[in-house]
Formats: C-alpha cells, sequence, structure tokens
C-alpha cells in the first residue's frame, strides 16, 4: 500500500506528460479483478465498485481508474452493466483538466468498443446540463471558462469544439444512431416550467448548443424549447404581467415615501430603478422565466444568423424554414400566447425578403380551404398584427399585403352575398370575418404611411379598395369586429370620406348582441364583445429583458392629433356602455356635452392592445 502524495502537489503536476501517481486503493487492478469476476469470485468487483462510489476520491486515484478501465475496456460487455454504470458517475465535472481529458478518452474508447453503452453515456452527459446540488456551478460558465461540454458533445461526436481531444466518435456511420437515442433523452431531462430561471436557463442554453453542433436536430430541439415556453407564456396573461409589474412599483414608492416620512429626509429621492422592481427582474415569476428564456432565444437566432457581424443568407434562410415548421405545428394554433411568437418577428426584422416570405406563408394558410377555420382565423390575426406593429415593412409591402386581402373580400362576398349564407354567422364566415378585422386593424396603423408623401395618390388608393363594400355588405363584418377596432376604423374612414360606418353600427347597436354565460356560473350572462374570440399576437411586448431587442422593431400606437375628432375617438372618449358594440357619432356628441364628460379625457396605453384601445 502505498501512501498518496500530497493534494496541492498533485493539483501542481503535468498529468499528461508524467506517470499517474500511486494512490491507496485496496484490491487488484481492473483487468485482475474482472478476470476474477469471470471465475465467479465477486470479493474484488463489489470493492471496486464501492472505492469508485467514494463521494471523496481524489483526482489521481479518478485517473488511475479511467486508465485502467481504458486498457481493458473491450473486456466491458454489458456483463459488466452495473459497474460501468458506477464509473459514469464518477464526479469528473469540476475536476482538474486531466481528470476531465482522461473521462473523455474514458468515453471515447468505452462507445467505440462497446455500443451498448452509448444511450447512457448520452444520459450522464445531459444530466449535467443542469445546474445540481453537486454541481451548482452553472453550467454555461464551466462551458465558457473550460469548454467541459464541447469535449464531451466531441467526445460523442456531436461538436467540433477549440479543445480537439477526440474526433468525431459517434458521427462515424456505424454511430449515425447518436441523434436518435439523443432526442427522447433531451425531452425527458427537460425541468419541469416552475424549476427556477436558471435552472431552465442553463438547459435550454445547452439544448441550443446541441442544435447548433447537430444540424439534423435542430427542428426538433427548437420544438421542445418553444412547447415549454408556450406553457409559461400562456399561464402568464399580458395584463396580469403588467398588473403585478405595475402593483410591485406602487410597492416600491409606498415605502419608500413611508421611509422617507419615518426618518424626515429633506430631498425627495425616488429609488426605484435600484429596487427589484426598478430593474430588469420580472416581478411576475412565470413572466420572469419566460423573459430569460426569450433572452437565450432570441440571443441564439441572432448568432445562428450571422457570421463575424454579417447577415449569412443561407444560414438564415435556414434557420428560418424550421422555424417556420415550428409557428405551424406549436404557435399558430396556440390561442392568446403574448411573447413566444416574437421570435419569428425578430427574425423575419433580419431580412426583408424574410418578412414578405412570413406574410405569404400566412396569406397561404388564410385562403386555403383545405386547412381547418380556426387556424386560418388565426392565420389573419398574424398578418393583420404583423402587417401593423412590423416598422421594418415597407409602406410597398403593406399596400402587397392589402392588395392580396382586399380584392380576396371581395371575391367571398360574390360567392356568399346572394346565396343563402348571405347572414352575419360566425361559424360560416369565420375566416373572412378574422381577414375583414386584419384589413380594418392594418389601416389603422398604417394609413398614415399609405398617405404621406403624396395625399392624392394616397386617397386614390385608399378608395380604390372600395371598403365601403365589405362593410356595407350583408355578412355584415363590423358587427363581429373588436369594438375598439370598430370605432377606429370608422373614424379614419370617416375622416377621409372613404366610408361612413355609424349607420352600420348604429343598426348593429339595436339588435341583441350575442351573450356567453357568466364564468362564475349560474343564470347571469355577459355582453361578448369578442364574438370571433380574436387576438393580436404582436400587441405590445411587455417582458423587460428581452424587449431590448423587440422594441427598435415595433410599431406603438402614435395617436392622432391633426383632426378633432378622430384625435376624440383614438382618445377614447367613447362612454364605456354596456351592451354597445359601437358608437354612433349621436351619442358620442352627446357623451361630450353630458356633466360626466368634463375633465381631462381617458388616454390610450402608448401602444395599446385591442381590448385596451
Amino acid at each position: 500500500m502505498h501512501h498518496r502524495r500530497p493534494r496541492m502537489e498533485i493539483e501542481g503536476r503535468d498529468f499528461m506528460n508524467t506517470p499517474p501517481l500511486k494512490t491507496v486503493r485496496f484490491g487488484g487492478n481492473v483487468v485482475a479483478t474482472l478476470a476474477k469476476f469471470k471465475q465467479g469470485d465477486t470479493s474484488d468487483y463489489e470493492l471496486l465498485k464501492h472505492q469508485l462510489a467514494d463521494p471523496d476520491i481524489k483526482d489521481a486515484q479518478i485517473i488511475n481508474w479511467l486508465q485502467e478501465f481504458r486498457n481493458c475496456v473491450t473486456q466491458l460487455s454489458k456483463d459488466h452493466e452495473q459497474l460501468i454504470y458506477v464509473a459514469l458517475r464518477l464526479p469528473w465535472l469540476g475536476r482538474s483538466p486531466a481528470v476531465v481529458e482522461e473521462y473523455l478518452s474514458f468515453l471515447s474508447n468505452l462507445v467505440s468498443a462497446q455500443t451498448v453503452y452509448l444511450r447512457a453515456c448520452l444520459k450522464m452527459v445531459v444530466s449535467n446540463f443542469k445546474p445540481s446540488e453537486f454541481l451548482p456551478v452553472c453550467v454555461d460558465i464551466l462551458i465558457t471558462q473550460y469548454g467541459y461540454f464541447e469535449d464531451v458533445f466531441l467526445t460523442l461526436g456531436i461538436v467540433d469544439p477549440q479543445c480537439k481531444l477526440v474526433t468525431n466518435i459517434f458521427f462515424r456511420p456505424s454511430h449515425f444512431s447518436t441523434s436518435c437515442f439523443l432526442m427522447p433523452i433531451l425531452i425527458e431531462n427537460f425541468p419541469f416550467v416552475q424549476k427556477s430561471s436558471r435552472t431552465l436557463e442553463c438547459y435550454v442554453h445547452n439544448l441550443l448548443r446541441v442544435a447548433v453542433y447537430i444540424p439534423s436536430l435542430r427542428r426538433d430541439v427548437l420544438e421542445l424549447i418553444i412547447s415549454r415556453m408556450l406553457k409559461l407564456d400562456v399561464s402568464a396573461p399580458r395584463g396580469e404581467i403588467e398588473d403585478v409589474e405595475e402593483n410591485a412599483v406602487q410597492q416600491e414608492l409606498k415605502g419608500e415615501q413611508e421611509e422617507e416620512g419615518l426618518f424626515d429626509m429633506d430631498e425627495d429621492v425616488c429609488s426605484v430603478n435600484s429596487s427589484p422592481a426598478g430593474t430588469n427582474v420580472m416581478v411576475h415569476p412565470v413572466a420572469e422565466r419566460l423573459d430569460t428564456l426569450m433572452v437565450v432565444l432570441l440571443a441564439f437566432i441572432k448568432d445562428m444568423c450571422h457570421v463575424n457581424g454579417c447577415l449569412d443568407v443561407e444560414r438564415t434562410k435556414d434557420l428560418y424554414k424550421d422555424l417556420v415548421c415550428v409557428f405551424d405545428k406549436l404557435i399558430l394554433p396556440t390561442h392568446a400566447s403574448c411573447h413566444v411568437q416574437y421570435a419569428l418577428f425578430y427574425l423575419c426584422s433580419f431580412r426583408l425578403a424574410l418578412a414578405e416570405a412570413f406574410l405569404e406563408h400566412l396569406w397561404r394558410l388564410l385562403q386555403s380551404p383545405s386547412h381547418p377555420a380556426v387556424l386560418r382565423q388565426s392565420a389573419a390575426g398574424y398578418m393583420g398584427s404583423f402587417l401593423a406593429r412590423a416598422n421594418f415593412l415597407p409602406v410597398v409591402t403593406v399596400r402587397a399585403c392589402l392588395d392580396l386581402l382586399v380584392p380576396w373580400l371581395h371575391l367571398y362576398i360574390d360567392s356568399q352575398d346572394s346565396g343563402s349564407r348571405a347572414y352575419c354567422d360566425i361559424t360560416l364566415h369565420g375566416p373572412f370575418y378574422n381577414a375583414c378585422q386584419a384589413v380594418f386593424y392594418t389601416l389603422i396603423f398604417r394609413h398614415r404611411s399609405i398617405l404621406e408623401g403624396n395625399m392624392k395618390k394616397g386617397l386614390a388608393y385608399l378608395q380604390s379598395l372600395n371598403l365601403e363594400r365589405i362593410v356595407m355588405c350583408q355578412l355584415n363584418p363590423l358587427k363581429v369586429c373588436l369594438p375598439a377596432v370598430t370605432n377606429m376604423f370608422a373614424a379614419i374612414t370617416r375622416k377621409y370620406q372613404l366610408v361612413f360606418c355609424y349607420t352600420i353600427i348604429e343598426r348593429n347597436n339595436r339588435h341583441v348582441l350575442p351573450v356567453v354565460r357568466s364564468s362564475v356560473g349560474g343564470d347571469c350572462v355577459s355582453t361578448n364583445t369578442n364574438p370571433l374570440d380574436s387576438f393580436f399576437p404582436f400587441d405590445p411586448y411587455v417582458l423587460k429583458r428581452s424587449s431590448k431587442l423587440i422594441e427598435p422593431l415595433y410599431q406603438v400606437w402614435e395617436e392622432p392629433c391633426s383632426d378633432a375628432d378622430e384625435d376624440d375617438f383614438l382618445r377614447g372618449e367613447t362612454p364605456e356602455t354596456k351592451g354597445v358594440m359601437g358608437m354612433t357619432p349621436g351619442s358620442y356628441e352627446s357623451h361630450l356635452h353630458s356633466p360626466s364628460s368634463v375633465g381631462s379625457p381617458k388616454t390610450l396605453d402608448p401602444c395599446p392592445s385591442p381590448a385596451a384601445l
């Protein structure tokens, strides 16, 4: 039995160029132990497993064992499965570079000689994608400082990192099944969405690294990540996030005021920006986790599309194709998601051709009768919201889309207006109504850009759309569009004398409106002001950190002030009357002259959602 040298001396040695140090150990070497095991003597075998599982095992001991394992790797068949599983659990992360290199060499030799252990090796690697009580250091820190996981994936044939210890072991033709084995393991190990932001960040970060090094898995990896992010997104409505964040700010202010009064401070100091509510950390816990993941995802998109700061068109096109597939499968069918869809919004901002391809894709979905009506309606919502909110779209692109949408609406009216189904029915004409709302919403946000520069030509273009026919048709789209959209569209079209909507609005208001049962049960009913159950997917983005990438690309709502009537409509001075889906000129004027209307007007959110307009 030999005594090992002090640890400080061990850490100072060059392990790769000097013989391994002698350490305290019992039993024979691994070759002799395996031979005894084959003859039925398991004493040394069990002792070996016990020593490998020692939580206080030293670096030099790990290196000695691994070197012996490598020398007899061809003997480590499935009969020695338990021994290999113990070896795979050796605490190699956070150890000296020599341990890491020896461990990777062991993995390389093991998988090359015994492919039966491929799945186990992959599970071991993926289990370290998340911090744990034994490895609290963040995985991405380990990657940045030591390149550990690049080395592991290199060993598994997954990456080509800076430390080339082994090359493409698993990407030889005989190891083509690596990708097939890996994806189920990645899914199985994904943390619950209730886990901490840091745990989710580490895991998603490493998943995206896998997507970089195995392009064939990228679409599946993106699908996995986005599916989990959507669960967070739909459980944190925009209004709820805004309320929680605003309440936190108010609480901070209230606390400071109380403290200021308590200590009789002379100066009025507001330190909201130094408090949790004033930082980039979201107070809403789900929003905080989602914001963290959006930062990681958007950074991945940017890095994948740029090489040395310049856009790589081919790489960008490939990523766009993957994201559109995920969009069709997961995002488009998900109702009322608020933020995840901005990944595609952000990608489309890199190049106009991408934005136009996305709009064309949505257009094909909308007009295709072979797709379910609910998806066609969702596509219309995405198209209108994208046209309205993407400030990187030139007016020529907006007009080109209107030139697709509006003629389609006219053709639809031609096919329905004189038939037996020529009446307002959402079930029968859902895609038509959503397409109408998309056109109205787009014109609300983009009419200025269409008119500016040459008012005469712009007005001639708007007149050529023949919006009056759409508004006046028997299908009556104003009856089912969101009241905020209807009112604004009516104000704008009245200003430019394109169409007078108020006759239709007034007539709709006289009819009984659709009602829905109260969510609390019982016989109570309430007015349904959103019969289309529509939402605008690119409504304001409220996540703090990731919004820094979205804000420069985003068209906020700008209140017009050149016309008194239009300004009144858009400032929200219409009365909040239950059961009234639209506002007529007469009722509007009477409201202005009523005593209750005296005082400051109720202003809109600077970039409101339709529900808040």
